[in-house]
């Protein structure tokens, strides 16, 4: 049978007359049928799920009760295009109230988005011509970077290394790279390390970004899930509204993952160019869920029960791993735990790469985890698996904990 002239006309970006033929198969699908394979091997075995990056829990009854109640409204069926005012004063007042910013104008200043990955997506549209060059911090979530190539620019990795606290090394960006860079792109608390940024970090980034016309971008989606203290906003250092942006999700903080609900916040102009990009994509998330939103960003006492779970899974899955050899640290924020590989098993396989150990652990062990090996091999643990209570949390750490305990790695 002859090939649709279809084939014939992928953009060169999705690989052309090549789009779909790559028999490359990508980590979360190797993931996916590991899983599966351990599952009809081992039937009746409890498979163990630490990679899942959402939410074990529903929202909470007040949001989801807001929800049913403005979805029954009228007023609420249209379009809301860049957003109902109400949702972008209740960021303001979030933003005030848990990060301290002030002098945000929600006119000006803020816009919604459906969920924080459209959201960054968006951001290179405005900002990157073919040729420039958007910074990236490795390992790291990739939405920005990957519409960057698509529309002609280029990708710098700065990767995050454990000796800097997972913290990029901005005096090891070359001359040339500024010139050519118009975005930074920062995650903090970080997916998938766990680590936070700090004040002093920011201050340079805002220092940085002034020096070099760059703009900022902090995708701060994990920023409420914070086990140092008081939560801490980019926007909250003095000059940072000058030169950047945070996208703030409703997804982690507020297990909403599926709501997509978020916003962007910070420089009136980057704000404004997000808007006008947006208006062309989508035609805005549904008024009731935007007010569902409102009642969740008016109750952050939800995010500090979600906080309180995740830090005590943490906290077991530290203590377990660390009893069979690991060195797990608790992380500064988000619900992942980032842990290095070990080298291998005694009298068994080397791991030769993270996605080995991976692999070894769905198979052998029937734990999932997620592999990165972007700046040296490690594998990224998330507490958001499912368990109800704290016993059957317990329960899940003692048996992993029993199943680890077979085997004697080597570090």
């Amino acid at each position: 049978m002859s090939e649709s002239f279809i084939q014939s006309l992928f953009a060169d970006r999705l690989s052309g007359k090549q789009f779909g033929k790559d028999t490359k198969i990508y980590k979360f699908e190797k993931i996916k049928r590991a899983k599966r394979a351990a599952l009809q091997a081992n039937p009746g075995k409890e498979l163990f799920d630490m990679g899942v990056g959402e939410p074990d829990e529903m929202a909470f009854p007040q949001v989801v009760k807001t929800l049913q109640l403005e979805a029954e409204k009228p007023e609420n069926r249209g379009y809301t295009d860049n957003g109902i005012d109400e949702f972008k004063m209740a960021a303001v007042r979030y933003m005030e109230k848990l990060f301290e910013v002030e002098g945000l104008d929600p006119a000006r200043h803020v816009n919604h988005s459906i969920g924080s990955k459209p959201g960054l997506a968006i951001m290179p549209y405005i900002f990157i011509n073919p040729g420039e060059v958007v910074l990236m911090t490795v390992p790291g979530y990739p939405v920005l970077g990957t519409h960057t190539q698509y529309i002609g620019g280029n990708v710098v990795d700065l990767p995050l290394t454990e000796a800097n606290h997972f913290l990029p090394d901005l005096k090891k960006i070359d001359a040339k790279t500024r010139k050519q860079a118009k975005i930074l792109y920062l995650n903090y608390p970080n997916n998938p390390t766990g680590a936070n940024a700090t004040r002093e970090f920011y201050e340079e980034v805002v220092e940085f970004a002034k020096a070099n016309n760059i703009i900022v971008v902090q995708d701060a989606a994990y920023a409420a899930l914070n086990y140092d203290g008081k939560p801490l906003s980019f926007l909250s250092v003095p000059g940072a509204l000058d030169v950047g942006v945070e996208f703030h999700s409703l997804s982690k903080a507020f297990n909403m993952t599926g709501w997509r609900m978020a916003f962007i916040v910070g420089n009136e102009l980057i704000v404004k160019g997000f808007a006008h990009i947006k208006d062309n994509v989508d035609s805005g998330q549904f008024a009731a869920i935007q007010k569902a939103g409102i009642c969740a960003l008016e109750h952050p006492e939800i995010t500090n029960e979600i906080v309180k779970k995740y830090k005590r899974r943490l906290g077991l899955l530290v203590e377990t791993l660390n009893s069979v050899g690991f060195s797990a640290k608790m992380p500064g924020g988000s619900f992942f735990l980032y842990v290095k590989c070990p080298k291998g098993v005694q009298g068994g396989p080397e791991f030769k790469t993270a996605e080995d150990f991976s692999q070894f652990m769905i198979k052998e062990m029937l734990i999932s985890t997620v592999p990165w090996d972007d700046v040296g091999h490690y594998v990224r643990f998330s507490v958001t698996f499912a368990a109800k209570g704290e016993k059957e949390e317990e329960r899940i750490m003692q048996e992993m904990k029993k199943r680890l305990a077979t085997t004697q790695f080597i570090f």
